[in-house]
């Protein structure tokens, strides 16, 4: 059997940076971790990320102004799975 030299049907495991930001400012002092700047990413797949990272972290969250929050500070977690998905997630902000 030929060996596939193709990149189709592999994973993209380049998918550009993603800024990884712990917010608490006008949310009552509780803490929230917003994903954002992705590129060539659609609406529906954030929506996918978001609920897969709700469901490892075990909290709500939502897709706003195309980044995802996610209540509490759950930055490496968040971390993990976006680099599984491909992109080069960085912690930006203080």
């Amino acid at each position: 059997m030929p060996v596939k030299t193709s990149q189709r049907g592999q994973k993209n495991l380049n998918r550009g940076r993603v800024d990884i930001v712990r917010q608490t400012a006008h949310r009552g002092g509780k803490a929230v971790t917003v994903a954002k700047n992705f590129t060539g990413i659609g609406l529906a797949e954030k929506q996918e990320l978001a609920k897969k990272i709700q469901k490892t972290c075990g909290v709500g969250g939502a897709v706003k102004d195309g980044c995802i929050e996610i209540q509490g500070d759950k930055r490496e977690e968040m971390k993990r799975i976006l680099t599984e998905a491909g992109f080069k997630p960085v912690f930006a902000g203080g």
